[in-house]
């Protein structure tokens, strides 16, 4: 059985047990957050919700809340002699699907 679940703009599938990186959500580490669901497959058939799937939802935990490594982006003008280096860390949320109910 599994899952299409949106949050943060992205969509994931997954899978009871499965532990995914989302973006940032304001909850506390140990915390259990709930996920709408899209679309829903049990292995003989599979449900799409316009937009969402009445009465499924997923459960998960709250493992981690942290950044990304950095990455460096570089801007550069041809001839004018300008250049800036700028890092950036992706905030991230960790979370462990418990559960998924149809």
């Amino acid at each position: 059985m599994f899952a299409v679940i949106e949050t943060g703009g992205k969509q994931y599938r997954v899978n009871q047990g499965d532990i995914i990186f989302v973006e940032k959500l304001e909850v506390n580490e140990g915390d259990t957050v709930e996920f709408c669901v899209k679309a829903l497959s049990n292995g003989q058939s599979f449900e799409v919700g316009t937009p969402v799937l009445e009465g499924a939802k997923v459960t998960a935990k709250v493992l981690k809340n942290g950044k990304s490594k950095k990455i460096y982006v570089m801007k550069f003008k041809a001839k004018k002699n300008e250049k800036k280096k700028m890092g950036h860390r992706q905030p991230y949320t960790k979370v462990e699907i418990v559960s998924i109910e149809a």
